[in-house]
């Protein structure tokens, strides 16, 4: 890989994350900066991520990391592993740690209230990415998010188009007999794409009634490759004739244990695996048969939600009156090497933004940002970063 936007660590620290019971690994803060200068020298903008170590986690850090130096900001991350307590704890964390903004990738809408009330009361401004609060189903945190002062918005995707069309490539691969495995319970992200995936087999059904698509309840494997691969041994073993897997999501690592236990039962190639969160190794995956497609490409999700942060605490954006601010990052599919090759000659061997554009982007106005982010594909890289 070449070399991408260094990063210059500024050291590391540890944090209490309180009497929670989340494992050391968890709870671990730790600081990255860089020495652009300017006036926000000393700006400290925390993350609270639920890993910063595993397969979409690096890849999003890289890219905060690369940001934080064009900028000149201190960046200062916590790992929650998506546990309710760890992520309410981590927001505790950050704003002891004096961050004057924070980005937050929390599991349950629930755990917003504490979060946007604890930022509020300390003056820090808080935004989420990967993650959007339910209207519908979280009425009263979405209306506090619409009145807090210190909450300025949210960057993700769509969610339940993005599981509609990975259920839809199976689907159309003829796979009938489909096992779905989540990794947290509740997660917000995960029920959004349950939708689509329940959505495109419920079209297919009732357009089709002589030839059905199964779809299994969730088994749920948490974020770890470990996991991933016990509720793929445990479909396999109870379904004979399941025919695909959709391991939803989780960071990546599930999908490494699927993936794995699929290759040691010998059945890479007759089980169809789609999923979400790019892995490192998708192109030969894809050329092996270990993957059908994917979707990813999303790690500039925390970038876009660092900008808003940054440039709320620079003094250039203002809340809209009882409202916030949302910008939807698009997926990139890909279903082929040929087609990950491309991805990862610009995604991978280098970050989709270099330093002058990173700057660039920081003055842009939050109309100009939302543009930014719904442009971003190969062919968007590819226009900017001619060979």
């Amino acid at each position: 890989m070449k070399k991408i936007i260094s990063a210059v660590l500024a050291g590391a620290m540890a944090l209490s994350m309180g009497a929670c019971g989340t494992p050391a690994s968890q709870t671990a803060a730790s600081t990255a900066g860089g020495s652009g200068g300017g006036a926000t020298k000393n700006m400290k903008i925390g993350v609270s991520i639920w890993s910063s170590t595993d397969v979409l986690g690096s890849a999003c850090k890289k890219m905060l990391d690369a940001a934080g130096s064009a900028l000149g900001v201190q960046l200062v991350y916590v790992n929650q592993g998506h546990e309710s307590a760890a992520v309410t704890n981590s927001i505790n964390t950050l704003v002891s740690a004096g961050c004057s903004g924070i980005i937050v990738c929390n599991s349950a809408d629930s755990e917003m209230t504490a979060a946007i009330n604890t930022c509020n009361q300390a003056h820090v401004y808080l935004a989420q990415f990967f993650r959007a609060i339910n209207k519908t189903k979280s009425p009263q945190v979405y209306s506090l998010a619409q009145s807090a002062p210190y909450y300025i918005g949210t960057v993700h995707e769509d969610e339940v188009e993005n599981g509609y069309n990975l259920a839809n490539i199976l689907i159309k691969k003829k796979c009938r007999d489909i096992a779905l495995e989540g990794w947290v319970a509740g997660d917000a992200t995960f029920l959004n794409r349950w939708e689509g995936y329940k959505k495109a087999v419920d079209e297919w059904n009732t357009a089709h009634p002589n030839d059905k698509v199964k779809l299994s309840d969730p088994q749920y494997a948490g974020t770890t490759a470990e996991g991933g691969a016990s509720v793929t041994k445990s479909f396999m073993n109870a379904d004979p004739n399941m025919d695909a897997i959709i391991p939803a999501g989780g960071g990546g690592d599930p999908l490494v244990g699927s993936i794995g236990a699929i290759k040691s039962a010998g059945k890479t190639g007759k089980i169809s695996v789609v999923s979400t969160d790019f892995l490192p190794d998708l192109g030969k995956q894809l050329e092996t048969g270990g993957m059908t497609a994917e979707s990813g490409g999303h790690y500039c999700d925390p970038l876009y939600a660092f900008m808003m942060v940054y440039n709320a605490v620079q003094g250039n954006y203002k809340k809209p009156a009882n409202s916030f601010d949302e910008i939807i990052n698009p997926y990139i599919y890909v279903s082929s090497a040929q087609e990950y090759q491309e991805y990862s000659k610009y995604f991978v061997d280098q970050l989709p933004y270099n330093t002058e554009e990173l700057k660039a982007m920081s003055k842009q106005s939050f109309e100009e940002l939302q543009k930014t982010a719904a442009a971003i594909s190969v062919k968007d890289v590819k226009s900017r970063h001619k060979d």
